[in-house]
């Protein structure tokens, strides 16, 4: 394994490559993903977005996003958007999974492993997810990895043609005594 290669059992997380692109279309372009995401992330999802999104994930240092990979295949992908100023010593994850591979702890496996690397590798302190209320899927996944609710934002996204709300979710890794 290389040396940003993470093991993450049934996954593994490594930088993006240009050879990538097939397999993230294949994944990507898909309704039920993309009505999870931003809309930063297309739909349809083309070739061209593809590339578009490798080049920017491998030009971008220090390395915050990464490709989830089972068997060779890269699945979905998981990456932190580091804060600054004040806010430097937190980030915001975010991850998305190919729909034939739900329900089998990939997600929950890569955020664990994600999670740790970028609280060592960044010095972080803070790490939070904003999850749209109604994907429980993946509050899910993020309360299976150590992440706590701390509240929602109500109807702050405009989605598919509806406001909608976020919960709020974080893993604090130097808590304070409650």
């Amino acid at each position: 394994m290389g040396a940003l290669e993470l093991d993450a059992g049934p996954c593994t997380l490594r930088p993006w490559h240009p050879a990538d692109a097939d397999s993230l279309v294949h994944h990507a372009n898909n309704r039920k993903v993309w009505l999870n995401m931003r809309d930063g992330f297309p739909h349809p999802y083309t070739q061209s977005d593809a590339l578009d999104w490798i080049a920017r994930a491998r030009a971008a240092r220090p390395v915050t996003s990464f490709a989830i990979v089972i068997a060779n295949q890269v699945v979905g992908s998981i990456g932190f958007e580091l804060r600054s100023d004040i806010e430097r010593f937190s980030a915001e994850v975010g991850y998305w999974l190919g729909e034939e591979f739900w329900g089998r702890g990939i997600a929950t496996a890569a955020l664990k492993t994600a999670t740790a690397y970028a609280l060592q590798t960044y010095k972080l302190n803070r790490i939070y997810a904003l999850p749209f209320s109604e994907n429980r899927a993946s509050i899910r996944v993020l309360e299976k990895s150590g992440y706590r609710r701390e509240g929602v934002l109500r109807l702050s996204v405009f989605k598919n043609g509806q406001f909608l709300d976020q919960a709020l979710y974080a893993f604090i890794a130097h808590r304070r005594p409650e």
